[in-house]
C-alpha cells in the first residue's frame, strides 16, 4: 500500500527541464565547451550543478570562470520566468490523489520555490518540499529520499517515488522505495527508463497507475 508519493520536481511538476539544459547547453558553449541541446539533455537530465560543472570542466581542461555557476542561476530563473509551465495534466491528477504527497528535488530551495510559485503548486506542497542542498544528498544517493520519509514518517516500502532521471530512479532504488518512470510522451526518454523501471507513466492523465 501507498503511504506517500515522492515527486520529483523538474521534468515532473514542472515542466522546467528542456528549459534549464537549454541554458546550461548556451552557457557551457559560451564558456568554451561547445554542447548542443540535445547532449545536454542526454547527459545532464538529473545532475545536480556540481556534477555538472565537473563535466563542462574536463571537457573544457580547466576551472570555469568564478561568476559561472551565479550567471547560470541567474540567466536560467529568468528563461523560468518567461517560459516555465506546470507539466501538463499535474494540476487535475494532483486533485484526484488523496494518498499524501511531497516533493523531494537536488534542486536548491530557492530554485523549488521558484519554479514550483510559477507553476502555481508551491502551496500545495507547502512545508513538504525537500532540497538536496538542504539534506547534504544529492541523487543518485538515497538520502534525499530517505530523509523525506523519514521526515513524514512513513517507511520506505510504502513510498511511491515518481522520477523522470536515471539517477532519481535509481536514488529510489536504492532507498528501497517503488518507482514510476515520468516520460512526459519523450519517446527517447521512455526506452531509457523502461531499462530501469518496472512501471512507466507517460502522462499525467493517466493518474490511476499512479496508485
Amino acid at each position: 500500500m501507498t503511504e506517500l508519493i515522492i515527486f520529483d520536481a523538474d521534468g515532473v511538476l514542472v515542466d522546467s527541464e528542456i528549459i534549464a539544459l537549454t541554458v546550461l547547453a548556451r552557457a557551457a558553449s559560451e564558456e568554451g565547451a561547445a554542447i548542443g541541446v540535445d547532449e545536454a539533455i542526454r547527459s545532464f537530465r538529473g545532475l545536480n550543478m556540481a556534477d555538472c560543472v565537473r563535466e563542462i570542466e574536463r571537457r573544457l581542461g580547466r576551472e570555469v570562470r568564478s561568476t559561472f555557476v551565479a550567471d547560470l542561476r541567474r540567466a536560467t530563473a529568468l528563461a523560468f520566468d518567461a517560459e516555465l509551465k506546470p507539466v501538463e495534466g499535474i494540476h487535475a491528477a494532483l486533485a484526484k490523489i488523496a494518498v499524501p504527497s511531497c516533493v523531494a528535488s537536488n534542486g536548491p530551495m530557492s530554485k523549488l520555490t521558484h519554479t514550483l510559485g510559477l507553476a502555481k503548486l508551491l502551496d500545495r506542497f507547502e512545508g513538504r518540499i525537500f532540497s538536496a542542498y538542504e539534506v547534504g544528498s544529492w541523487k543518485p544517493d538515497p538520502g534525499l529520499f530517505l530523509h523525506a520519509a523519514q521526515t513524514l514518517g512513513v517507511p520506505p516500502s510504502r513510498c511511491l517515488v515518481v522520477e523522470d532521471s536515471l539517477s532519481g530512479v535509481r536514488a529510489a532504488k536504492a532507498a528501497g522505495m517503488r518507482v514510476l518512470g515520468f516520460t512526459g510522451g519523450d519517446p527517447r526518454l521512455e526506452r531509457e527508463l523502461r531499462t530501469i523501471c518496472e512501471d512507466v507513466l507517460d502522462r499525467m492523465s493517466d493518474r490511476p497507475v499512479l496508485l
